[in-house]
């Protein structure tokens, strides 16, 4: 599998699992290994309501406390869905949401450089 393919299918797992977990999937996905990371990046994958209520500022702390709680209570799942594509320890999982610009941010670290397995 080439390094584009594996982010493909990282990009349609996350999708997947956002569809399955969360409610609904984003509207764009882009998925980057860099050598012991992996970004993912979520754009449009805030519902209509959800939108209206980051309006607001407390609407906004809200929001983030309520997915952040969310993607925490499943992410032993959104590691497994992940382990199945590259098949890597994962060290940790970071996760962040603008509310501003409809974006959500994931990092994952894992245990050795990935990037290394592709040739060039």
């Amino acid at each position: 599998m080439t390094k584009g393919q594996m982010e493909a299918q990282i990009s349609e797992a996350v999708s997947t699992f956002e569809i399955n977990y969360m409610g609904r999937g984003p509207k764009q996905i882009k998925t980057t290994i860099l050598q012991d990371l992996i970004i993912i990046r979520l754009k449009g994958f805030l519902s209509q309501v959800e939108q209206k209520l980051a309006e607001s500022g407390q609407g906004v702390e809200l929001l983030k406390q309520i997915r952040t709680s969310l993607f925490e209570s499943a992410s032993e799942y959104f590691k497994q869905t992940i382990k199945e594509v590259i098949d890597v320890e994962i060290v940790s999982l970071h996760s962040d949401v603008s509310t501003r610009t409809g974006e959500k941010i994931v990092i994952i670290t894992l245990d050795r450089n990935l990037e290394k397995s592709f040739s060039k």
